[in-house]
């Protein structure tokens, strides 16, 4: 596998049964996404659903999961 291929297989590795703590820690860039879904969830998801899954983060918020993810895959450069 090239290079290219095994940093083009770890971003489309972003899906909802990860944790935002797993996101988060390999993605950096994704922390200002989430900062921008905090005014959506009315708190900050990072401080209060860090070890959540983006499923359970979503359903908890009441957030549309397929345009989450698909925001923090345009973050990473996979959109």
């Amino acid at each position: 596998m090239t290079d290219k291929s095994e940093k083009y297989s770890s971003i489309c590795a972003i899906e909802p049964g990860m944790t935002v703590l797993d996101i988060v820690s390999k993605y950096n860039a994704t922390q200002d996404v989430f900062k921008r879904w905090d005014a959506r969830a009315g708190e900050c998801i990072c401080c209060n659903a860090l070890f959540e899954s983006l499923d359970v983060v979503a359903e908890k918020y009441n957030l549309d999961l397929a345009v989450l993810v698909q925001d923090l895959k345009k973050a990473v450069g996979n959109d």
